[in-house]
C-alpha cells in the first residue's frame, strides 16, 4: 500500500485531534485544589484521584507524533520522486507556514508539559511546612490552551503539506519540461554531414 499525501494528512490530523482531546480531558479533570490535613508542624495536602498527569503526557506525546509525521510528510518522496528541500523553500508561503508549524508545535509542547510536570511535582510533594497553605494545583487554563495550540499546530502542518504538494508539482513540471525543450532545440538545429 503506497504512502500518499492524503494518508499522511489524515494521520497528522488524527494525531493532532487526539492530542487536543487528551489536553482538554487533562484540563477538565484537574482538581481545583487539595484538602489540607494539619499535622504536627506540617500540612499534608490530600488530592483527589485525577488522570490529569497521564492525560497531559499523552497529549504531549500525540502532539510530538503529529509534528514528526507532519515534518516527514513534507519531504517524503511520493510516487518515488523526491524533490530537493531547497526547491520547497523557494516558495515563501511554504517557508512561512513551515516556520509557523514548528513554532506552534514548540509552544504547544511547552503549554502542555509545564502544567503537567508542575502537577506531578505538586502531587508528589504534598507535605508543606507552611501551615497557611491552601493546597493549590498547577495553573488553570494552560493545559486547555496547550490543547488548542496542539490542534492549531496540526492544522498548520496540513497547510504546509498542501503548499509542499504545490511546490513539488511546480518543481517536477519544470524539470520535466527542460529536457523536452532541449530535445526540441536539438531537433530544429540542422545537422551537418561530415565526409
Amino acid at each position: 500500500m503506497a504512502v500518499t499525501a492524503t494518508k499522511m494528512a489524515l494521520i497528522v490530523g488524527a494525531l493532532g485531534f487526539i492530542s487536543f482531546m487528551f489536553g482538554i480531558f487533562a484540563e477538565t479533570k484537574k482538581p481545583a485544589s487539595g484538602t489540607p490535613i494539619p499535622g504536627k508542624g506540617v500540612v499534608i495536602c490530600k488530592y483527589p484521584s485525577s488522570p490529569t498527569v497521564v492525560f497531559g503526557y499523552l497529549s504531549t506525546a500525540f502532539l510530538v507524533a503529529s509534528t514528526v509525521v507532519g515534518y516527514l510528510s513534507l519531504f517524503y518522496p511520493y510516487k518515488g520522486r523526491s524533490v530537493p528541500q531547497s526547491a520547497l523553500f523557494k516558495n515563501s508561503t511554504f517557508t512561512v507556514f513551515f516556520n509557523i508549524s514548528l513554532f506552534t508545535a514548540g509552544l504547544g509542547v511547552a503549554f502542555l508539559l509545564w502544567p503537567t510536570i508542575a502537577e506531578q511535582l505538586i502531587l508528589s510533594r504534598n507535605v508543606h511546612h507552611n501551615l497557611e497553605t491552601d493546597c493549590p494545583t498547577a495553573k488553570t487554563g494552560l493545559l486547555g490552551g496547550g490543547a488548542f495550540v496542539s490542534l492549531d499546530s496540526s492544522l498548520f502542518w496540513l497547510v504546509a503539506l498542501m503548499l509542499a504538494i504545490n511546490a513539488r508539482e511546480d518543481y517536477l513540471d519544470d524539470t520535466q519540461q527542460e529536457p523536452i525543450n532541449g530535445a526540441m532545440e536539438m531537433a530544429e538545429t540542422p545537422q551537418r554531414a561530415y565526409i
